[in-house]
């Protein structure tokens, strides 16, 4: 039993970005279930926000519609922020995204956060559906989206005389970029909250934090940089099993990698019965590498090594597996090692 946790975990906020993984033998409507009823657990325990992710024409994933799906976490919360980690602005229009996040907000007032990303759909096919391509996604293009979407909130847009976002006009809510490496910059320049995950390993992690903080350029409501750190916690009575609860990803990820596409998630008793090939094992491997995974003080520990380190001001728990149980118990567990229940203002 955790007794007291050090200073870094002390002055960390968390949170939970839920991604609406489906089940193999579920369907994604209970998915999306799933991922209301884990907001409540999160506010339940002290979770500070609850955000939902948007994938396209992915069998394994629910999560689609990033704000319809927040609105429904709002709608069966009470405290816990809610909003989008992220809404892939390329794919839509800036407009509509200003009024539909500002339906989101005028329902829910002071609780909805705006995360924005770039990506453009998971294979080819799906960006040809969406009417999108690879060059859609360029960082100058989602710029010039994100400052033509600020604009729809603050009244400054000169794109299009006259028109006006109704419902978003006059809001001021917090914009969080998601991004990896060159992206920083430009959550730097726009002066706003960076969520980056150590996707290309940690030095490669802190190269990026550096140069966001030293970019970081004031905006209204944003003084000072902010990092939100994203990855898996999972955390178990023993190491063991809290190295089992990642193995669905991972074979889920070594599976869209070897073909192309992301499945829904097996029982980890079924993948770990499964015999890999030569290209398989190295990717699944790879996939389990990166996470910080253990018991109570296993977590803790390799936590306040990380945020001691990158000096992030929150942490964006990502977990997913197929035991929804035992994901709920994680959850319980690193609020418990982290003191969610006893602080104020979460």
């Amino acid at each position: 039993m955790i007794t007291s946790v050090s200073s870094a975990i002390d002055t960390t906020t968390f949170s939970v970005l839920d991604r609406s993984r489906v089940r193999e033998g579920h369907s994604a409507g209970e998915a999306l279930r799933d991922t209301v009823a884990l907001a409540r657990e999160a506010e339940a325990l002290g979770y500070h926000r609850f955000w939902v992710a948007e994938h396209h024409g992915v069998p394994g994933v629910a999560g689609a519609a990033p704000l319809v799906l927040a609105t429904a976490v709002a709608g069966a919360t009470e405290r816990i922020r809610v909003g989008t980690g992220g809404v892939m602005l390329p794919n839509h229009r800036p407009f509509v995204v200003a009024e539909q996040f500002g339906v989101l907000a005028g329902l829910h007032p002071g609780r909805a956060d705006l995360g924005l990303g770039r990506s453009v759909g998971f294979t080819n096919e799906v960006r040809r559906a969406l009417g999108h391509d690879k060059e859609d996604a360029a960082l100058e293009r989602f710029g010039a989206q994100l400052a033509e979407l600020r604009g729809w909130f603050d009244g400054t847009q000169s794109t299009y005389p006259g028109v006006r976002a109704v419902t978003a006009e006059g809001l001021r809510p917090p914009f969080f970029v998601l991004a990896t490496g060159r992206g920083a910059g430009l959550a730097a320049r726009a002066g706003l909250p960076l969520v980056i995950a150590a996707v290309r390993g940690e030095d490669e992690l802190l190269r990026a934090l550096d140069a966001y903080r030293a970019d970081f350029r004031p905006s209204p409501g944003n003084p000072d940089p902010y990092v939100v750190l994203s990855g898996t916690v999972a955390v178990a009575g023993t190491t063991e099993e809290a190295r089992r609860l990642l193995l669905p990803e991972a074979y889920a990820s070594m599976w869209s990698r070897t073909r192309g596409v992301f499945p829904p998630l097996l029982p980890a008793e079924e993948v770990a019965r499964r015999t890999l090939g030569e290209r398989e094992r190295p990717l699944y491997e790879d996939a389990l590498r990166g996470h910080v995974a253990g018991t109570e003080e296993e977590v803790a520990a390799e936590l306040e090594r990380l945020l001691s380190r990158t000096g992030a001001d929150e942490y964006l728990v990502t977990t997913s597996t197929y035991d929804r149980a035992a994901l709920v118990d994680s959850y319980r567990r690193l609020a418990r090692l982290t003191g969610l229940a006893g602080r104020t203002g979460q």
